[in-house]
């Protein structure tokens, strides 16, 4: 019986393979990766239509294998950490300014809202510096009354919580009584890494400590409604509950992101801060321990194709000032509404999210050019930025070892206002403060009959107040021009 033959094309192709996993013999498949030798030679010298090929050889390093990841995982597993703090109970449940089971954020149990009881946490961490400096998230360890870090090898530290900054959603440890010998990994620029690039994400995942997932950067600034400084890195490396504040690694063992948030109910969609906006707000957390933001006291929003044509404008980017703070310092500076900000401090301004970075990355007082568009003509205005203050709802947080006006017995934290007043920084959980509806934000105008102009004016007045009194407070909300009363009762 005759043999049947390959078509022409079919052993063009087979020509391109390795002749090792390829065998054919006449009425049967010889067994893979024991060919006949004498089909292979023929095979291998030509191609169908007789031209001379080289012999294909099977490389390993170039034939598309997977190459391991061990020798990256074995010289930057050392630096992450296991983060387990205890702390009091949240009095608030989600994540603010996120749809309802959009995004998560993870590290602390859920569904332990208004238990009176301290309650346990977990997450990861990243240690910086030999010292034992460590990043995590802000939402891991913020109201931490103990924060312990475990490291690879079974060592144990407490530590304290150096500073935290909720908008980005970042904190800063230091180990206490470490030895100054301790492993640690670089961060690196998130700005030069692409979409599809490699990407290694190392963690505590439900308490499986130390579990090492990769894949590729998906996407790059993403903003999932978290915050107003959203520039998220996206990833599809596996990310899951207790990777909180763990690394996202290059393939050059450097951090480029620090692991986040998660969408609630899919699979391969995670968040990390990326490593450049960490690199801008160290210098203040390990000075200070808070982050003070640039401020120019306007209401933005894109500028869109219909807008420009409304306006009048031959640009199809910047941000749209919708609105000017009477008295802030946009308004100092000479802005007015319908303006279309293109550039800031040198940095171009696409988008009303790229205006409010790039003001946030500049320090409060300094003075910056400001370029724009009005009446469709470009001009440039030198103007000297604010201090950003506390929005409704957003915590403040007051400087490490600087002198803070706090009236400790009323559970209340005040700093002198933009213009004038005393602004709350914070106000204590059941404390007098609290129960009189005082929040973080609110600007104090008025204490009893007298006007306040600063923190310490305010607290002086609180600070001397008889027990048992009640005294009439006139406040301010931080967006607000109009004033409520609240009654504050002095225990």
């Amino acid at each position: 019986m005759a043999c049947s033959l390959p078509s022409r094309r079919f052993l063009g192709a087979l020509a391109l393979l390795p002749v090792a996993t390829l065998g054919f013999a006449c009425g049967q498949a010889q067994a893979l990766g024991a060919p006949n030798p004498a089909a292979v030679t023929a095979a291998a010298a030509t191609t169908p239509s007789g031209v001379p090929v080289q012999q294909a050889r099977f490389n390993p390093a170039t034939a598309g294998t997977v190459t391991s990841l061990a020798p990256l995982v074995d010289s930057v597993k050392g630096a992450v950490v296991y983060v387990e703090v205890q702390s009091r109970p949240r009095r608030m449940s989600g994540i603010q300014g996120l749809p309802p089971g959009f995004a998560e954020r993870f590290g602390m149990p859920p569904g332990m809202e208004g238990n009176s009881q301290p309650r346990q946490g977990l997450g990861s961490g990243f240690i910086i510096d030999s010292s034992g400096t460590v990043l995590t998230n802000n939402h891991v360890v913020e109201d931490a009354d103990v924060v312990r870090v475990k490291l690879q090898d079974g060592r144990s530290f407490e530590a304290e919580v150096l500073g935290r900054d909720p908008l980005t959603d970042v904190a800063l440890l230091k180990l206490k009584g470490a030895p100054g010998n301790l492993p640690s990994v670089p961060l690196g620029d998130s700005d030069a890494v692409r979409v599809g690039d490699a990407v290694m994400a190392i963690g505590n995942p439900f308490g499986l400590d130390y579990s090492v997932s990769a894949g590729i950067l998906s996407a790059r600034a993403r903003n999932i409604h978290a915050g107003p400084y959203d520039d998220f890195l996206q990833t599809d490396a596996a990310i899951n509950p207790g990777n909180s504040g763990g690394p996202l690694f290059n393939m050059r063992g450097e951090v480029i992101g620090m692991n986040t948030a998660i969408i609630g109910g899919a699979s391969g969609i995670g968040f990390a801060v990326p490593s450049k906006l960490i690199q801008a707000l160290l210098p203040q957390l390990q000075e200070t321990g808070v982050v003070r933001r640039g401020w120019l006291g306007l209401a933005i929003q894109d500028l869109t194709p219909e807008l420009a044509r409304a306006l009048k404008v031959d640009a199809n980017k910047g941000a749209v000032v919708a609105g000017v703070n009477r008295g802030g310092p946009g308004d100092r500076g000479g802005l007015r509404e319908e303006d279309i900000i293109t550039s800031v401090g040198g940095r171009a301004v696409d988008s009303a999210g790229a205006l409010t970075r790039a003001v946030a990355l500049l320090k409060p007082d300094s003075r910056v050019k400001v370029e724009l568009m009005r009446g469709g003509k470009p001009l440039t205005l030198d103007v000297t930025l604010g201090t950003r203050p506390a929005q409704r709802g957003e915590e403040e947080i007051a400087p490490r070892n600087a002198p803070s006006p706090t009236t400790r017995k009323l559970g209340i934290g005040l700093r002198d206002a933009e213009g004038s007043g005393a602004q709350i920084t914070a106000v204590e959980p059941g404390s007098p403060a609290e129960r009189a509806g005082l929040m973080p934000g609110m600007v104090l105008v008025q204490v009893g009959d007298g006007k306040v102009g600063s923190a310490s004016e305010a607290a002086s007045i609180l600070s001397s107040a008889k027990s048992g009194a009640a005294l009439l407070l006139r406040v301010r909300a931080p967006d607000s021009d109009s004033t409520v009363l609240r009654a504050l009762e002095v225990p």
